[in-house]
């Protein structure tokens, strides 16, 4: 399973975040995967170390996948929680209080953001704590 924090607005506009994991199935070879997710957009960009976001809701509903680089992320209730490189957030936090981000550590952060189609069901799962 794949590691996946989830960004949300709740009802009271605030940015939430729960830790889980994209589910996958047996496939052919031996393989875990998920299912093919509609998507209208794939991009790249890195952010220098030491780079930061203040408050900023996600443009649109995408997966963000981290290939190099730690961030911690914050909500304004003053929630943290840190990704890493494998980790995917499911950012649909696209109104609201919004999140921020800074990079831990010299690694610059590098990405890959995939913008989903409206009616993409990624395969998130809660993981409790």
């Amino acid at each position: 399973m794949i590691r996946c924090i989830r960004i949300w607005t709740d009802k009271e506009k605030n940015s939430q975040f729960e830790e889980g994991l994209i589910e996958l199935k047996s496939g052919i070879h031996g393989d875990l995967l998920s299912g093919a997710l509609p998507v209208s957009k794939v991009s790249f960009q890195e952010t220098a170390s030491g780079g930061a976001f203040e408050w900023h809701n996600a443009p649109v509903r995408q997966l963000v996948v981290t290939l190099k680089g730690i961030l911690d992320f914050q909500t304004r209730g003053g929630d943290h929680f840190k990704i890493s490189p494998g980790d995917i957030l499911l950012a649909e936090d696209t109104t609201g209080s919004g999140h921020s981000w800074k990079l831990i550590g010299n690694d610059p952060w590098c990405r890959v953001y995939i913008v989903l189609e409206l009616e993409a069901v990624v395969p998130f799962t809660f993981r409790s704590k």
